[in-house]
């Protein structure tokens, strides 16, 4: 098996990197490429190449425009990554009868309520990234290709910036932290998502049937107020040095953003756990994986 990996240096891409290897042999490109080969979702020419070079057996597409805050003021550039790039690697895929793995977001939906999301909710992205990806994933779902679709939330890991790592950066230059107390996710680990991907291609390679669209997240649900106190808390426990002595929580209108952020990022993920004979881990245990090789290295 021949597997296509873009976005190799991003969180997620690099722990793809370590669980997709054991499948069969494995190209990894990040934006700058390779020679011949581009790996930057904003070059659909070079896109297109780099498909028809390769001809894999499996596209996994763990690039994207994350940035937020920026997308409002930059809707074309996060409308080619996340929207125009997976529409052209769904094309592609067709073409050379591929399997296309692609990852979206629980901004797809505008936040309301207090229930998960299923798969089949209507979604209604509050800001410019939401509709980006909601519109990569009509693409693909439209499309005709053989695909696998992973909506998530809160993702962190080892690797670059996150939640946690900032927290802890602030913990130790502050005495006081104020924290977002009304919005609701689960942090989930990219070394998780890495491993349930590897597992879902398997099975799905030999069952084309479980093709489709599904909510991966680790289980349990936490605001951002009581992940920060779970972080420092356990941060101190380890024997970490911080300024810190208070945690406040605050509402969501005390921060403004430039985008709106959902205050409901609950994903129901029973169809991925029914489908693929899988139990998500409690998100504690990958943050805590996460703190004890930060902390300690």
């Amino acid at each position: 098996m021949k597997i296509l990996l873009f976005g190799k240096n991003g969180q997620l891409g690099w722990e793809l990197q370590r669980a997709l290897s054991p499948l069969g042999e494995l190209i990894v490109l990040d934006r700058s490429g390779l020679e011949g080969l581009c790996g930057d979702l904003s070059d659909l020419a070079g896109l297109r190449h780099t498909i028809n070079a390769v001809k894999p057996d499996v596209i996994v597409n763990a690039a994207a425009y994350t940035a937020v805050d920026q997308a409002e003021s930059e809707p074309e550039l996060a409308h080619i990554i996340n929207a125009q790039a997976p529409k052209l690697l769904a094309q592609e895929a067709i073409k050379i009868n591929a399997l296309l793995v692609h990852y979206s977001t629980d901004y797809v939906f505008n936040g309301e309520g207090s229930s998960p999301w299923c798969e089949n909710d209507t979604p209604a992205p509050l800001n410019q990234y939401g509709q980006s990806k909601r519109t990569g994933e009509q693409s693909i779902q439209t499309s005709g290709c053989k695909h696998l679709i992973f909506r998530t939330s809160w993702v962190y890991g080892n690797r670059g910036n996150n939640f946690a790592k900032t927290m802890l950066r602030l913990a130790k230059e502050r005495q006081t932290l104020s924290v977002i107390h009304d919005q609701v996710g689960t942090p989930t680990s990219s070394a998780l998502l890495a491993d349930c991907t590897v597992h879902a291609i398997y099975q799905t390679i030999r069952n084309p049937k479980l093709e489709g669209m599904y909510h991966v997240a680790a289980s349990g649900t936490v605001t951002w107020y009581e992940y920060a106190r779970f972080v420092i808390e356990n941060a101190m426990a380890m024997g970490a040095e911080l300024a810190v002595t208070e945690i406040k929580p605050i509402c969501t209108s005390d921060y403004p953003t430039i985008a709106k952020r959902p205050h409901n990022s609950r994903l129901n993920t029973t169809k991925f756990c029914d489908s693929f004979n899988l139990v998500l881990p409690e998100w504690q245990y990958g943050v805590m994986r996460v703190l004890q090789e930060t902390i300690n290295k």
